[in-house]
């Protein structure tokens, strides 16, 4: 409107703008009669110092203290000892770990002579396995020439008989025997 328009909805009214237009009230008896107001209702006394009740409070107050001095002084024992088996739990650590440590090494040394020892057992084995083969490459060279020897021994002597006996001839005919007449026998076997 102050804009020279006019308004299209109409002002909400009622309580607190919800329309609602009408309220229950309740109306107490009090209200009806114009009379003076009822007195109220008594208070506390007059103003009197209570030591009794003040002693208990401070009482309980200081029961807490003490309780609570008791606890934080069984929490800094508890502390300590926790903190002493700590330690020695710490060092029983240490000591484990430099025995393990030193355990492993000592192994490790041993591993690796080991293998080395294995190494060199390796190598040897290789090696005489080289040399039992050729061992056996000669005994088995060896073995056929004895076998063509046994085979043939028998001709052989005969052969070397007959030489010495065709030997024999030859000396008597260049020494001055004639044997044009004489028969041979071949004894073979």
């Amino acid at each position: 409107m102050n804009m020279g328009g006019v308004v299209a909805t109409p002002a909400p009214g009622g309580i607190a703008g919800t329309g609602i237009g009408a309220a229950l009230v309740q109306v107490s008896a009090h209200s009806q009669r114009k009379g003076a107001p009822p007195p109220p209702p008594e208070t506390f006394g007059a103003y009197s110092k209570k030591t009794d009740m003040g002693d208990g409070v401070v009482a309980m107050v200081d029961l807490l203290v003490k309780d609570l001095d008791a606890e934080m002084q069984e929490a800094d024992v508890s502390e300590k000892n926790s903190q002493q088996l700590y330690e020695a739990m710490m060092q029983e650590s240490g000591a484990k770990r430099a025995a393990d440590s030193k355990s492993i090494t000592d192994k490790s040394a041993e591993k690796a002579s080991t293998e080395e020892a294995l190494q060199a057992e390796e190598d040897t084995k290789a090696d005489t396995t080289n040399e039992h083969m050729n061992t056996m490459k000669h005994i088995a060279s060896l073995h056929g020439e004895c076998d063509f020897l046994l085979q043939y021994f028998d001709v052989r002597k005969q052969a070397r008989a007959d030489e010495v006996e065709s030997l024999s001839n030859a000396k008597a005919v260049l020494s001055g025997a004639n044997y044009a007449l004489l028969q041979v026998v071949e004894h073979r076997a």
